[in-house]
């Protein structure tokens, strides 16, 4: 009888059928850790402005009945979802093929896409890197990505990388009831004035980083420190100001468009809203523009001290060179084994010949030292 029974907890758990990937059981709220197993970590449906709390949604194709049947729009947040994750999603709300690939693969450029009723829109976020001093191997900024498919009742936002959260973002929107009526395009709308807003403050960030080490490039180096030991930090700064200025360039064109051309799936109310963070964005394009040929300058400074510095080595060690020539020459002259040679029979030809030589080598080092060579 116990082999039966042993025999019966063994085949049970085999009987018994897998939970769904989305179960009814499940909860997805702005709290949940994004290292979880799920990708969702977010699942809302908003009505009048308003975030529907009665029998919340547990799953994406819950919400999206709800919208159908009883109006306004859902919105999904993702966090660096699998493409067997996110295949479910891309089939309930018809995304494109295309547009799914790039937002599951990541490792894009920012820009705006129109796929039939949707718009799919790619961001780049900056966070700036806190360091206490600027290296050679310092990171200055680090990188992530937030896509963003927009319909007419849905919005679908997909982040990679550990930074660029929109909990804060959802959590300010819930609480602007009249922004949250204009629909999707308003989430657009926060969501790029979010990431814009992060782009302000790094440039702030990278700024002081650049007259950091522009003041540290023109003061009198450190005891110890040669000219032109600070060409690997300029190049570092320069280098992630260059990936500063790959997530910024691209976003121009597609703010402009958001902000200029009427689109069907922007509220024209929202549409003025824009404009303002094209102007934002624009103006942080100026200043990173600005640091790279900034940075350009230091380091031609900092690469021109380094070539003066060695100059300056070079005619001090040519001028020592001079110097000990003369002594050189003489005791060469001298050391030949001669019979008859000019003063060795004279009782102070020694002392003369040594007078000589010292008058000979400090009237040069005086003459050197008056030239600005030693």
């Amino acid at each position: 009888m116990s082999m039966i029974r042993d025999l019966r907890a063994a085949v049970r758990p085999a009987l018994r059928k897998p939970k769904p990937a989305y179960s009814k059981y499940d909860t997805y709220d702005a709290t949940r850790d994004p290292s979880a197993s799920s990708a969702v970590v977010d699942c809302a449906v908003y009505r009048d402005g308003r975030r529907v709390t009665e029998n919340p949604c547990v799953t994406p194709h819950e919400a999206m009945l709800r919208v159908r049947g009883g109006g306004g729009f859902a919105w999904i947040g993702l966090h660096e979802p699998t493409e067997e994750e996110f295949a479910g999603i891309a089939a309930e709300f018809g995304l494109h093929p295309l547009a799914v690939e790039d937002a599951v693969h990541a490792h894009q450029r920012p820009k705006l896409e129109r796929y039939d009723d949707t718009l799919f829109t790619v961001f780049k976020t900056i966070h700036y890197v806190e360091h206490a001093e600027l290296t050679a191997t310092s990171e200055v900024v680090d990188t992530g990505e937030v896509m963003c498919f927009t319909g007419r009742d849905f919005v679908i936002t997909v982040r990679h990388g550990g930074q660029g959260s929109l909990r804060a973002l959802r959590h300010r929107l819930e609480s602007d009831a009249e922004l949250l009526t204009k629909g999707p395009s308003a989430v657009l709308h926060s969501i790029a004035d979010h990431v814009v807003d992060g782009y302000v403050a790094v440039a702030a960030a990278v700024q002081d980083d650049i007259d950091e080490v522009e003041i540290d490039v023109f003061s009198a180096p450190a005891k110890g420190s040669p000219r032109g030991s600070d060409a690997g930090r300029i190049y570092q700064l320069k280098r992630e100001v260059l990936e500063f200025k790959r997530a910024v360039s691209p976003l121009l064109r597609p703010m402009e468009l958001l902000s200029e051309r009427p689109m069907r799936l922007v509220d024209p109310d929202i549409q003025k809203y824009f404009r303002d963070v094209a102007d934002h964005l624009a103006r942080v394009h100026e200043q990173v523009i600005g640091f790279d040929e900034l940075l350009n300058s230091i380091l031609q400074a900092n690469l021109a001290q380094a070539t003066v510095a060695q100059n300056e080595d070079m005619r001090k060690i040519t001028s020592w060179a001079a110097i000990i020539a003369v002594p050189t020459a003489v005791c060469g002259v001298y050391g030949m084994n001669f019979d008859h040679m000019p003063e060795l029979g004279w009782k102070y030809g020694y002392p003369m010949v040594l007078a000589a030589i010292a008058t000979i080598c400090v009237t040069i080092h005086r003459t050197l030292k008056r030239n600005g060579w030693l």
